[in-house]
């Protein structure tokens, strides 16, 4: 900055930006593992992990490393020409799941639409004209195109855009005679969150993807599992669908795989895949080799079942955490989700005060979540360390204290 240069404060946001968010009050500057300092030097531990993104904290060695190479050779060369680190990118994901058949873009909204205009394609293809129909859940959340705002199944984000997609159904969560009654012959998809993340934190009952899984199969429908924000070990596996019984036709991956860098990808099988020729959809930075270089070495480092069963562990302490404050303050009515994606619901002493919450934290030292007005979400870095948790739980305490102190 030179001295002709205005300083950059909180208040340079609204004077600059367009008013899509309403930040912090504080500018967060640096980061390393799971700790992030402000503008001003003020500490934070952070347990929002950038909404479920940093799973291997900030700044992690192995990581800048990749970026230093990675960015002396290549960053970028066009969708008119593969490179190295995709592919060998695909190979990973396709190692560690079901999938023969991978697709790359720069974020989870992208591989979402992806996902969905493959599905529509391929019921065209393979039924006929009438096979369009989409159905997805009450609270889910899938981006914010506009064809995956409108899959989502809150109406807030869609209402004052205009005609949206048609052909899409909403059906409560884990509601199997909802589901059941709803998908035939001419629903081409059903997507789902194993774990319901902006939503509330809420899973999936495995009788209930199940359901979604037979049903899919009896109508020649495609079973899409958004795994966005519980991808890449979040819950403990690598992909949430792992651990539920079931195997989707598509799973969509973002946020966590490349550890802030964007990128997303579209996973599934080959024989699904061919519905997609060349020209039918295209993206001009996804996959890039920076991109893929980075996510490439985050696979390999979340894969290894020794970080995934610290994960595992990770969670059980946070839940043991929240309980150990319940005990003292009384503030949540439920705690729930998988390894380090835990949402907890506020009581009636709380309700509706979980971003008063988030902002009181802040002030006490802790980045926080929320799932809504009435849930605290916690997405911490999956090799958080566990002295990292107490001491954000001391700070977490200090906060809660202050605003039922308020409330009182």
């Amino acid at each position: 900055m030179n001295a002709f240069d205005p300083p950059i404060t909180r208040q340079t946001f609204d004077e600059v930006m367009v008013p899509l968010f309403a930040p912090a009050a504080f500018i967060p500057d640096r980061g390393v593992g799971s700790r992030v300092w402000d503008t001003e030097g003020r500490e934070y531990i952070d347990f929002a992990g950038g909404i479920a993104v940093t799973g291997l904290g900030h700044a992690h060695p192995a990581l800048l490393q990749v970026l230093h190479e990675q960015g002396a050779k290549l960053w970028h060369i066009g969708n008119g020409y593969t490179n190295e680190p995709v592919l060998r990118l695909a190979r990973q994901l396709e190692a560690l799941t079901f999938a023969e058949r991978a697709f790359f873009a720069n974020s989870g909204a992208e591989a979402n639409e992806a996902a969905l205009k493959l599905a529509r394609r391929a019921g065209f293809e393979r039924y006929g004209a009438r096979k369009t129909q989409i159905v997805s859940f009450n609270q889910s959340f899938h981006g914010r195109t506009l064809f995956t705002v409108s899959v989502g199944g809150q109406p807030k984000y869609s209402e004052g855009f205009g005609p949206v997609p048609a052909d899409i159904v909403h059906l409560p969560y884990n509601d199997i005679a909802a589901a059941e009654a709803a998908i035939g012959a001419d629903t081409c998809a059903v997507m789902v969150e194993p774990i319901q993340g902006e939503g509330g934190v809420i899973p999936a009952d495995p009788a209930f993807l199940q359901a979604l899984r037979a049903a899919c199969d009896a109508h020649g429908a495609l079973l899409i599992f958004d795994e966005v924000q519980t991808g890449v070990g979040r819950t403990g596996y690598f992909y949430a669908y792992e651990d539920t019984g079931v195997t989707p036709d598509i799973l969509t991956t973002a946020k966590a795989l490349g550890n802030g860098f964007p990128i997303g990808a579209m996973l599934t099988t080959a024989s699904i895949a061919e519905h997609f020729k060349v020209g039918v959809h295209g993206t001009t930075y996804g996959g890039n080799p920076m991109a893929s270089a980075i996510a490439s070495k985050v696979v390999e480092l979340v894969s290894e079942p020794q970080l995934l069963q610290g994960v595992r562990q990770r969670g059980e302490a946070l839940k043991a955490h929240l309980a150990r404050l319940n005990e003292r303050l009384g503030v949540f009515r439920e705690v729930r989700g998988k390894g380090l994606l835990i949402g907890a619901e506020l009581g009636d002493a709380l309700k509706g005060r979980a971003k008063d919450i988030v902002t009181a934290a802040g002030q006490a030292g802790v980045i926080m979540l929320m799932a809504g007005p009435d849930v605290l979400r916690f997405a911490p870095s999956l090799i958080v360390p566990l002295a990292d948790l107490e001491e954000g739980f001391v700070r977490l305490e200090r906060a809660l204290t202050q605003v039922l102190a308020g409330t009182a």
